[in-house]
């Protein structure tokens, strides 16, 4: 399963998911045909989930067999291959990916009938090829951990939809952006059409040239339209077909919902309505099954999360699960989504691979996810080095980068440089990651004082603020009365401190503790080694969702501040 709904009436989709055959290979001498396949293992799902790969770290090779029935173009979809991939089909190389959060496909242009051998080779090592995945506090897990799927397509197929919601003049507006990709030798006309709510509206003809991208698009007035709010999600089915001498040649199907983001007086708006974040920072992580989280899983976290009495959730540090959002969007949950890159110094980010590695993500990112009512704040860069003059242009240039992608979402990064933060001008909303409590011993409230001052002296004044990360170390059970550090008490303390602070100062936008589940991180040297069990323990609930103490103080300040509102 990609998604929670169909995708396609008319495209053929075959899921991939399933056993594959696996064996760990050497990245500098691999020879596809002599290899010797001596697992099967989980698609999605991690290698490290398997009792002999426990700790492995490397390259390894993933193969599946596929059949078609009859001559035609495939386009192979991966959800997510950590971290960089080699797709083949056949022998042959045709594409190569990097970094595991994002999305890509493979096109292989009319593949004769019969079976077909598909191999991915993924590395999870690191190395100076390597940006953006460093040892850092969570894990980079290893395989194919999100799900791959199979398309027959024509040469002309509908690559994506772009939706943007607008308000205006009482009414609801709908902006449909169509690309189309022409995979064939020579340039092709079309015909498209939507269907929104009921609606239909023929675009008339298009073209597009040979082995290019074509963009069609289109505005509905939907005056009757149902705002989506987390009171009320309330989602439309977007339906694309594309026709080629008046015949139906493909289609593609989005879920989308009517709502506006705005940033004013200081406040941040869905509606019109002034709105408060409250939430959680979530890792993908299990136990069980590493980062390639099923949907049994995902629906646990969504209700934990939810019973909580949270409004939002930050996806830290990198795009989340497409199938993640969906359950957002069908039931009311706030997202702040960023890219992947976290906790880079300046001299890390002077590596020559991330700035494209950076674009690359960023693109993909909101492409990939623009539709996504949920998502209502996009980010980047979480605690790099922003203090900096050279930083800084990186920051002004992805942020501009986003900005020119999406519009219609305001932009934030999270800061632990307090005073010394030199981006905020460039952001619409000013985000602090603060730990008083645990990494010092300053009054939160104070703190949030001093840090809204921090703000408006050096870039952020009239913005929206948010407290992007707080909270303390907290070990599942190990309960003291002495409330001694890195007990249940002292955690459940350091979280009521924090709330009771936040929730009670109107110039804070918004919360998001870290974090909502413990999570696995790079057994390393330096400040690495200090994370007992490899773990980082912040979490309001443990590693395998286990509730603790923490738990109890969150619902008791959000959920009696939902009844309040």
């Amino acid at each position: 399963m990609t998604r929670l709904f169909q995708t396609n009436e008319l495209r053929k989709v075959t899921l991939l998911d399933g056993m594959w055959d696996f064996t760990p290979v050497d990245a500098n001498d691999v020879n596809l045909g002599q290899l010797s396949y001596a697992y099967k293992l989980a698609v999605p799902g991690c290698w490290e989930m398997h009792p002999e790969l426990l700790t492995y770290r490397g390259s390894g090779a993933y193969r599946k067999r596929v059949t078609i029935k009859e001559k035609t173009s495939l386009r192979f979809v991966f959800k997510g291959v950590s971290h960089t991939a080699k797709v083949y089909f056949d022998g042959k190389l045709i594409t190569e990916h990097y970094n595991a959060y994002t999305a890509f496909d493979a096109i292989v242009d009319e593949a004769e009938a019969g079976e077909h051998e598909l191999i991915v080779l993924a590395d999870n090592s690191f190395g100076e090829f390597s940006a953006l995945h460093i040892p850092n506090d969570y894990y980079t897990y290893g395989g194919i951990n999100r799900p791959v799927s199979m398309e027959e397509v024509k040469s002309l197929f509908i690559e994506r939809l772009a939706f943007t919601p607008v308000w205006e003049n009482g009414g609801w507006r709908g902006i449909v952006q169509a690309y189309v990709r022409n995979i064939g030798v020579e340039e092709q006309v079309y015909r498209l059409s939507f269907e929104l709510g009921g609606k239909v509206m023929d675009l008339g003809e298009g073209r597009a040239a040979a082995g290019n991208n074509s963009v069609s698009d289109a505005t509905f007035d939907f005056s009757e339209a149902e705002a989506w709010s987390p009171e009320n999600p309330v989602l439309y089915m977007l339906k694309a077909r594309l026709l080629v001498d008046n015949a139906n040649v493909d289609d593609l199907i989005e879920r989308v919902g009517f709502r506006a983001v705005t940033t004013k007086d200081g406040k941040i708006q869905l509606n019109g309505q002034e709105i408060v974040f409250k939430g959680v920072n979530r890792h993908e992580d299990h136990p069980m099954v590493g980062s390639a989280i099923p949907l049994q899983l995902m629906a646990v976290d969504a209700d934990l999360i939810t019973d909580m009495g949270c409004n939002s959730v930050r996806t830290s540090h990198y795009p989340n699960d497409e199938l993640f959002l969906d359950l957002c969007d069908e039931r009311g949950i706030l997202v702040w989504e960023e890219n992947h890159a976290r906790g880079l110094s300046l001299e890390q980010m002077r590596n020559p691979n991330f700035r494209w590695q950076c674009e690359q993500v960023n693109r993909e990112m909101v492409e990939q996810h623009y539709n996504h009512p949920s998502i209502v704040i996009w980010a980047i860069l979480n605690e790099c080095a922003s203090d900096t003059a050279e930083g800084r242009e990186m920051y002004k240039e992805q942020l501009e980068q986003i900005r020119a992608l999406d519009a219609s979402r305001p932009l934030t990064f999270a800061s632990h440089h307090r005073a010394k933060e030199l981006c905020f001008d460039l952001a619409d909303i000013v985000s602090f990651n603060l730990y008083p409590g645990w990494y010092g011993d300053e009054d939160p409230g104070e703190l949030c004082d001093l840090a809204r001052g921090w703000a408006d002296a050096i870039g952020g004044l009239g913005k929206p603020m948010i407290m992007s990360e707080f909270g303390g170390d907290g070990y599942y059970g190990h309960r003291d009365p002495s409330r001694v550090r890195g007990t249940e008490e002292r955690q459940a303390d350091i979280i009521e401190a924090n709330l009771s602070a936040y929730t009670s100062r109107p110039f804070i936008s918004g919360m998001f503790i870290w974090q909502y589940c413990d999570c696995r991180v790079t057994e390393g040297t330096d400040w690495l080694i200090t994370r007992a069990g490899t773990q980082n323990s912040k979490g309001i609930v443990d590693r395998y969702r286990r509730p603790k103490l923490a738990y109890s103080v969150v619902q008791r300040y959000f959920k009696a501040d939902a009844k309040q509102n």
